[in-house]
């Protein structure tokens, strides 16, 4: 999935402003013109579209994660991790809306794409181990449907 789509799912999900999403990136520790992020919200179709690149969807999903949850200052700044999968934005999403494994199939089952608990879990284990699985464009729309459904109700 592009990264344009899951920053306007994500926009749209929280109802957010195009300076709230600005503020979010730079949270995350990048500043962002109104101009670049206008780019990355428009559809592919329309003229002005600009892909987001892995950096500024890294930056945004660890701003995220603090906007919802706070900045932890007993940890140092963790290194953004590039290039950004889906398996990245599913779990940055699970940290940032603090979900569980019952939360996780909850949402999934709403967007009518359920998914059992063996291949949910493979998605968030690290790349390399036997049982790791990328995790499709597919799923990570149903999860973004289903998450949408749950935040705006």
């Amino acid at each position: 999935m592009i990264h344009n789509d899951v920053l306007r799912s994500v926009r749209y999900m929280l109802d957010i402003s195009d300076k709230k999403v600005i503020e979010i990136i730079k949270l995350g520790g990048l500043e962002v013109s109104l101009a670049d992020l206008v780019g990355y919200l428009k559809k592919d179709e329309e003229e002005g579209f600009v892909f987001c690149p892995d950096e500024v969807m890294a930056h945004f999903l660890d701003g995220l994660v603090i906007f919802k949850r706070g900045k932890d200052e007993s940890r140092p700044p963790q290194p953004i991790e590039v290039p950004v999968t889906n398996n990245i934005i599913l779990k940055k999403l699970r940290v940032a809306f603090e979900l569980k494994e019952d939360d996780l199939h909850a949402i999934l089952k709403a967007a009518e794409f359920p998914v059992s608990k063996p291949e949910l879990s493979a998605l968030f284990r690290k790349f390399g181990h036997t049982n790791y699985r990328p995790c499709g464009d597919q799923l990570l729309r149903n999860f973004l449907k289903g998450l949408t459904l749950r935040v705006r109700g």
